[in-house]
């Protein structure tokens, strides 16, 4: 069974942003990226049935200015809507992004807790939950429907009219399944 379905207004956007330090070496921004990727493409029906588009920009951040004009403070960062898809910012020692700069110190990536785990990489899941969260938080509001305290006159008659007609017949079968008679 095939089903199409037709939208009268513009589809909804959501901007996803990836901003990282290195987006070729570094496992943690190009394994967040993977997964961020997959969860796109996992919520191809729900896009879809949401009139939902997502418009899913790569951003690499290689200058301190540019990290502080994008308010960029740990790498790799996901935003859905300029929003990050998580409220905590957790970091680590990242062997990769230490070899890129040279630092003897070391430098320090994000980590992402998800569902009582820590991980180097974004998880796919917490993507998808990051996703669909501001896909219905924008959705507008079902409209109350606001049902009458009295019931409507036709059924009042309906109700009135079968009454009679069972009364008339002189049986004393229930009204749910009529008398019978014609």
């Amino acid at each position: 069974m095939t089903t199409t379905t037709t939208f009268n207004h513009s589809p909804r956007t959501l901007n996803i942003e990836l901003l990282a330090i290195d987006l070729s070496t570094c496992s943690r921004c190009t394994g967040s990226l993977s997964n961020v990727e997959q969860a796109i493409a996992s919520l191809q029906q729900v896009l879809a049935s949401t009139n939902t588009v997502i418009q899913f920009q790569k951003i690499l951040v290689e200058s301190e200015a540019q990290a502080k004009q994008l308010q960029f403070v740990s790498s790799p960062t996901i935003r859905v809507n300029g929003r990050d898809v998580i409220l905590e910012t957790t970091e680590s020692r990242c062997g990769d992004c230490s070899e890129i700069s040279g630092s003897s110190q070391g430098t320090a990536c994000r980590t992402w807790s998800y569902q009582g785990q820590s991980y180097t990489e974004a998880p796919v899941g917490m993507i998808v939950d990051a996703i669909l969260r501001e896909i219905y938080q924008n959705l507008s509001p079902i409209p109350v429907i606001s049902y009458p305290t009295e019931v409507p006159q036709n059924l009042q008659q309906f109700f009135r009219d079968k009454a009679k007609k069972a009364t008339s017949c002189g049986t004393t079968q229930t009204v749910l399944t009529g008398c019978g008679c014609r």
